[in-house]
């Protein structure tokens, strides 16, 4: 066994993981063992679970897949692994932070030690008031289904180098989902919800950053969240053309090109904000769609009809209000 999997299978790091867990509570896989049981279940199996993942033979069990409306319609498939695997991936995510991070760009802000979405927002918001008011905005086709894990554990290795490990997160991306009680496999994607997808998602658009830094282009990225500020209309659309040429060959991801645009700042919607000119600056406000979802969400909160108890009640709006600010 190698030396970076003994660090993630050490004592310290594994019980971090198991309090991150914990703390975050969420829904039982397909297991149907809750966070509140999990300790027990724990002291009786995990010698096993430790020995198999230390012989490679240990496997994850399948992703149970549950689908959350979106506000504007449609569905997002989300990923509920076992509480189990969640601990594991964890405890796999705290000791590869510190080696990926020195090789993530300053201009990734999404899933980041220290790092978040106003700040994507602020440095968005010099490069408008430098003059490059013309965005070319990036729409990745279900990014997260569509994620070549042939491509993606290449790049991983390249950063992680350890066989042990990487045949572990090999794995969790094969592990199969079971949606509506039937297993389906997953030969690419990495599943939303589980606690290795946002790492993987940054090693794997890591490239995309690269990329953009060498042809010098002003860019923020947030997850698959990208755009970028360029100086003239021409340029602009001769980046975008470029730019999902590349991602498409480069990557092997679908670029949605009826949703990827050029764009002025005052018809873009980014993390859930709008741009407006005051005077001879631009500002970053909250964009109407957003705020509208907002007001959806306390109005459902608020219902007398539905009948939780009023601390329920007030944590689920603390939760909304605290995400809102």
């Amino acid at each position: 066994m190698s030396q970076l999997m003994e660090e993630i299978l050490s004592r310290e790091n594994m019980t971090l993981a198991y309090k991150k867990v914990k703390a975050n509570k969420g829904a039982s896989g397909v297991d149907g063992i809750s966070t509140d049981e999990i300790q027990e279940y724990l002291k009786d199996n995990w010698p096993s679970i430790k020995e198999r993942i230390q012989k490679r033979k240990y496997k994850p069990q399948p992703v149970l897949r549950v689908e959350i409306p979106k506000p504007a319609g449609g569905v997002r498939k989300l990923g509920i692994p076992s509480v189990v695997d969640r601990i594991i991936e964890q405890a796999i995510v705290q000791v590869i932070t510190p080696i990926v991070e020195p090789h993530f760009s300053d201009y990734s802000y999404g899933f980041r030690p220290g790092k978040r979405a106003q700040q994507a927002i602020i440095k968005l918001l010099e490069y408008l008031n430098d003059g490059y008011t013309y965005i070319v905005d990036i729409d990745l086709e279900k990014f997260f289904d569509n994620v070549p894990q042939d491509k993606l554990m290449t790049l991983v290795g390249e950063i992680v180098r350890d066989p042990d490990t990487e045949s572990l997160i090999s794995k969790y991306l094969k592990a199969a989902v079971m949606v509506r009680g039937k297993y389906e496999a997953t030969n690419v994607g990495t599943p939303q919800g589980g606690n290795l997808s946002p790492i993987l998602s940054n090693i794997m658009l890591n490239e995309l950053d690269k990329e953009l830094e060498a042809r010098g282009l002003s860019f923020v990225r947030y997850a698959d969240d990208s755009v970028i500020a360029v100086g003239s209309s021409a340029a602009a659309n001769r980046v975008m053309h470029t730019v999902t040429k590349w991602i498409e060959r480069k990557l092997g991801l679908k670029v949605n090109m009826t949703k990827t645009k050029v764009t002025k700042p005052s018809h873009l919607k980014y993390l859930g904000f709008g741009f407006v000119k005051m005077g001879d600056k631009w500002e970053a406000r909250p964009h109407q769609d957003s705020v509208k979802n907002f007001e959806r969400k306390l109005k459902k909160l608020t219902k007398r009809s539905w009948s939780i108890s009023m601390d329920e009640r007030i944590q689920r709006l603390n939760w909304v209000i605290r995400g809102w600010i």
